[in-house]
């Protein structure tokens, strides 16, 4: 015979029925049709509360924790973590131990899945180093075997091509800088200097090293506060002068030409609230998620043809997490791009 929980409670039904009725029939006066009775209702009652017992409390559970175990065994997390969420806290132990086999194939989804964004991550990151080391080296290449091939031997022509294998360098450099500097940030081996300074003058002077680059494409460099006005803060004066410089630099880049880019302050009680916007042409809405990737560029062509490493936004994001903030990005189409983010508030008493 099949071994469930019907089985089982006709059986014990059965059994507590035929010893019931045999006791009683002992008793002297009591009729047949009584011990029927008797027999049918402890058979009835016996066999629903076992029934129900077994099979709600005890081989549903365990149905359902062989089931569990069948889909790890099978590596279907996915399924398995889809039934832990139609389950509730219940005081079943067999229901508690599912649930716990149904935590751990959850977890272990869950890691799965991380992976897999970490592969996906670390490919597309491998192509990107690639691709962005390749361009500037493959140029100065090119223009050095060029001159080795004969051209050096016109002064014109080889000024011309020294100078743009110079520049192709210099794009190398500044892109292995940037992915050195990326990396020891989010190692730990840059650590952030602290103390206390006024974040107006700081953005003064990355105006007057990028006023000339600004002026190039007839964009306006514009502090909104009132002349004067001091914003202290308790941050790393070089690397919130790196965050200036990388905004403000892009906002120069891909902003509208005859345009502006205004930088405003606003202090509350014990932070200092630094915005960053330009009247460009704004970022589209399903680009703005992965904006702070490394070398995540909305237009390839004419994002290499402006220069840059790609690592500039990345690397604002993680000094602004190492100063326990973050940035906040809010842009439209046609209208522009505003960058903001807080600092804490120097001491009143250094102002």
């Amino acid at each position: 015979m099949l071994i469930n929980s019907r089985a089982v409670a006709l059986l014990l039904a059965v059994s507590v029925a035929a010893i019931t009725t045999a006791f009683l029939s002992l008793v002297e006066g009591v009729s047949t049709s009584a011990l029927v009775i008797v027999f049918c209702l402890s058979f009835a009652a016996c066999f629903i509360l076992t029934f129900i017992t077994l099979e709600f409390l005890i081989f549903r559970e365990v149905k359902n924790l062989y089931q569990a175990i069948d889909k790890i065994n099978r590596q279907d997390f996915k399924a398995a973590t889809e039934i832990l969420d139609d389950y509730e806290p219940s005081a079943n132990p067999l229901k508690r131990a599912n649930q716990q086999i149904l935590a751990y194939a959850s977890q272990k989804q869950s890691e799965i899945e991380e992976l897999k964004k970490m592969e996906a991550f670390r490919r597309e990151f491998i192509a990107d180093v690639s691709h962005e080391l390749k361009t500037p080296l493959f140029a100065a290449q090119g223009f050095v075997l060029t001159l080795l091939d004969g051209a050096i031997d016109d002064e014109n022509v080889r000024y011309k091509f020294l100078k743009k294998a110079a520049r192709s360098l210099d794009g190398l450099s500044m892109l292995v800088q940037d992915l050195l500097t990326l990396t020891q940030i989010e190692s730990g081996q840059i650590t952030m200097q602290f103390e206390d300074f006024d974040i107006r003058q700081l953005t003064e002077h990355v105006f007057e090293q990028l006023e000339e680059k600004a002026a190039k494409r007839a964009i306006e460099l514009q502090i909104e506060n009132p002349v004067g006005e001091a914003f202290w803060v308790h941050a790393d004066y070089n690397r919130i002068g790196q965050v200036m410089t990388n905004l403000i630099n892009n906002a120069i880049k891909y902003g509208n030409e005859g345009g502006h880019v205004r930088v405003s302050f606003m202090a509350d009680a014990s932070l200092v609230q630094v915005t960053v916007a330009d009247d460009g042409p704004g970022i589209p809405r399903e680009h703005q998620r992965r904006i702070f990737e490394r070398f995540y560029r909305i237009e390839k062509s004419r994002s290499r043809k402006q220069g840059g490493s790609g690592l500039g936004l990345a690397i604002v994001k993680h000094i602004l997490e190492k100063h326990g903030t973050d940035i906040n990005l809010h842009s439209e189409v046609g209208v522009g791009t505003t960058f903001t983010f807080r600092l804490p508030k120097a001491d009143a008493t250094t102002e």
